[in-house]
């Protein structure tokens, strides 16, 4: 059998990445994600523990920003107690918090769980 001449391979155009207004929806993204964040940075959540007597406020940041006591919770001799009501708050409003950046930052990225992104 003779064996046919094969013709040289043309190297294969490879699609831009920066065509079509990739970048200019990549910048959109990106501001969108920044005006987000900055949104974040002004929402609050709130939550309590032992029945209201331990608040907390938290923005969609993660930074505490009040935390409210109810004096007759105070009780020298069990600051154990108070200190448990102040982790189960804040520990509450971290999670709220965490829910609401998500939410906000689900729309943008399309579902995708983006670690480290907020």
């Amino acid at each position: 059998m003779a064996k046919r001449k094969r013709k040289p391979s043309r190297p294969r155009a490879v699609p831009s990445i920066g065509g079509g207004g990739f970048t200019q929806k990549l910048q959109e993204l990106q501001q969108q994600m920044i005006d987000t964040q900055a949104a974040l940075a002004e929402e609050v959540v709130e939550a309590s523990a032992g029945g209201g007597v331990v608040t907390v406020q938290m923005t969609g940041q993660q930074k505490l920003t009040a935390i409210t006591i109810d004096p007759e919770v105070v009780d020298p001799d069990d600051v154990e107690m108070l200190q448990d009501l102040i982790l189960a708050a804040v520990n509450e409003a971290i999670e709220k918090s965490q829910n609401l950046a998500s939410e906000r930052l689900e729309g943008l990225t399309g579902g995708l769980n983006l670690p480290g992104l907020f």
